[in-house]
């Protein structure tokens, strides 16, 4: 059985190889929820899945994405992200994001981004 660590590290390995929809599949909970910052909550792998894949059909240039911090505790992992691309909606963003998984079951159970705007 994969520790946490082991799990995330490959979570953010899928993205960085362009394959976030892929990892979404692979290590989120039926029942995820999902918040960008104090926003309303998603609740449920399909309405995430929409949103995700709403997401990455916005995105007109990716530049890069990177992980700078991985943190690890019991149910719970943190990833500090800088992500450089382009969004049809919102034009260039260029910013660092801190990413909070709550797992349950060997899957993200909630996961919350905390960005600036």
């Amino acid at each position: 059985m994969l520790t946490l660590l082991e799990k995330i590290s490959d979570l953010n390995d899928l993205v960085l190889q362009g394959k976030a929809l892929e990892a979404f599949e692979k290590y989120y909970h039926d029942e995820v929820v999902m918040q960008e910052n104090e926003n309303v909550p998603t609740q449920g792998k399909a309405a995430n899945r929409q949103r995700e894949q709403e997401f990455f059909s916005a995105i007109t240039e990716f530049r890069g994405a990177h992980p700078l911090k991985v943190t690890v505790g019991e149910g719970i992992t943190m990833v500090q992200w800088h992500y450089d691309y382009t969004h049809k909606n919102w034009g260039v963003r260029n910013y660092t994001q801190v990413s909070v998984q709550e797992w349950q079951d060997g899957k993200i159970i909630k996961e919350q981004f905390f960005y600036g705007n």
